[in-house]
């Protein structure tokens, strides 16, 4: 994968948009004032404001696709530097270009100073999985694991690895032990929940994402999982129940409130309730820009294992968020099919 597709993976088709309207409306404005006598006085402060909403947009852009735990580090060593643009625009524009140098000084130095301290053998762990090198990062970890063999989150990303390797009887493993480092780890079970549903081994994948519902009834993801999993064995009256609960709460992915939105349709057109179906496409169709997001990363080498999870169910989010197909037709579908 490009880096460029993974940028655009990263912000999204909602940051992408906003990403390109920025670039596209600054530089313009810069262009007409290209035109205009440069010995006129407010150009040049007015080139230079643009150059820095620009910058600042970009920053807020970036920020609020990180994940919220990344967000208090960023936050830390950007603020400084919006403080310092702020002074240079409104109180000592004569230091401006200076005030710019040193915060960009200030965001290579910060980003140094508090990045993870991680060893060597997880950062080039890392770096293979981007290449999509799965044994050499596997090998990687097994250094990690045997250096520090009683540290759950290591087991995490290795049972990560080889999930996009797609060798999910180890992922198994690791899962399992990581629950017995771990055991009231909610992230655990779900991740154990997650890949004995990749299996298709439903009961168990029920049974583990219960446990994890029970550790963390607060969480949305576990009940998302939850919700899935009981997609899987039709268990339609749950769905609604967990699903309806997880959409109360605040889930900050587009693409993951999409997909809440289809168990939603399917269990209530189970239920033969085609009104309550109807509602939630109405809502998906708010959602098409989380299913082309879904495309976009299904596309990709290192999503095999997940497109063999949902990507049906993308495909008829699709349908139902396009119109060609309408929740009475699922109704009737469904009816047919599960009768047969």
């Amino acid at each position: 994968m490009t880096l460029f597709r993974r940028i655009l993976i990263f912000l999204g088709p909602g940051g992408s948009r906003a990403f390109f309207i920025l670039l596209a409306s600054t530089g313009l404005i810069s262009l007409v004032l290209n035109t205009v006598d440069p010995q006129v006085e407010w150009v040049r402060p007015a080139q230079t404001g643009l150059a820095l909403v620009f910058m600042i947009g970009t920053l807020v852009i970036i920020f609020l696709r990180l994940p919220p735990d990344e967000r208090g580090r960023w936050g830390g060593i950007f603020a400084p530097v919006l403080a310092a643009l702020a002074i240079g625009i409104f109180v000592a524009p004569q230091f401006i270009g200076v005030l710019i140098g040193a915060s960009l000084g200030w965001i290579v130095a910060a980003g140094f100073i508090t990045r993870n301290r991680m060893p060597v053998d997880y950062r080039e762990a890392i770096k293979h999985l981007r290449k999509n090198n799965y044994a050499e990062a596997v090998r990687s970890m097994d250094q990690v694991i045997k250096d520090d063999p009683n540290h759950a989150q290591h087991y995490k990303f290795r049972a990560e690895v080889y999930r996009v390797w797609g060798k999910l009887d180890r992922a198994v493993r690791d899962y399992q032990r990581m629950t017995e480092l771990a055991p009231e780890s909610p992230i655990a079970f779900n991740g154990l929940a997650e890949v004995y549903l990749q299996r298709g081994e439903y009961p168990r994948a029920l049974e583990a994402g219960r446990k994890a519902h029970e550790l963390a009834p607060g969480d949305w993801v576990a009940l998302y999982n939850l919700g899935m999993i009981e997609d899987r064995l039709k268990l339609s009256g749950e769905v609604v129940t967990h699903l309806s609960a997880a959409l109360k709460m605040k889930i900050n992915d587009v693409r993951h409130r999409a997909l809440v939105h289809l168990y939603l349709v399917r269990a209530y057109a189970r239920l033969g309730r085609p009104d309550s179906a109807q509602t939630h496409v109405d809502a998906l169709k708010k959602h098409t820009s989380g299913l082309t997001e879904w495309e976009t990363i299904l596309k990709d080498k290192q999503a095999e294992t997940l497109r063999a999870v949902i990507g049906t169910d993308v495909d008829l989010a699709m349908e139902l968020a396009s119109g060609r197909l309408t929740a009475t037709d699922l109704v009737r579908q469904l009816t047919h099919s599960e009768k047969g």
